[in-house]
């Protein structure tokens, strides 16, 4: 299985950098990973709803780009379908079972996706109602893939 991450703005925390290193690390026993960075645009403080939704819009237009039709693609929006750590890894593993061998992941920058990309998307996918930071999310997103092959794979996992 191949997954692919593309999330807009560059990690500059080095330990997020770091957390994504080892997850990466991880999980190459189990799947071709790459991570693809689009260049975020920056937001002015008081930005009107129109400036936000150009932002988003541009931000759109580069991560559209790199969006496979091939590819089974989530976006990550509060909005979207929760699932347990169990229930993610039954969804992956139902999908590489039909076949959806490349699957790819959006992550929105601070305001979060266009309705462009959300309209790409074979599914929508909620970590919580709550907001995190990209960078976070991102290494929350590749834990939780980690762990998902880990279940599917019958090993032992944290509950």
């Amino acid at each position: 299985m191949k997954i692919t991450i593309i999330a807009v703005g560059k990690i500059k925390e080095k330990y997020f950098r770091d957390a994504l290193a080892e997850y990466g690390k991880r999980l190459g026993r189990y799947c071709k990973l790459e991570i693809i960075e689009v260049e975020d645009e920056k937001t002015p403080d008081g930005a009107s709803q129109a400036e936000e939704e150009r932002i988003r819009e541009k931000e759109a237009e580069r991560i559209l780009k790199y969006v496979r039709e091939d590819a089974f693609v989530l976006t990550l929006e509060i909005a979207g379908k929760m699932y347990d750590s169990v229930a993610f890894a039954e969804k992956l593993e139902q999908l590489g079972i039909q076949g959806r061998s490349h699957l790819q992941f959006i992550i929105g920058g601070s305001l979060g996706l266009h309705e462009k990309v959300s309209r790409k998307a074979d599914m929508a996918l909620s970590f919580s109602r709550m907001t995190f930071p990209h960078q976070l999310m991102r290494v929350i997103l590749l834990e939780q893939i980690y762990r998902s092959c880990r279940i599917i794979c019958g090993e032992p996992y944290h509950k």
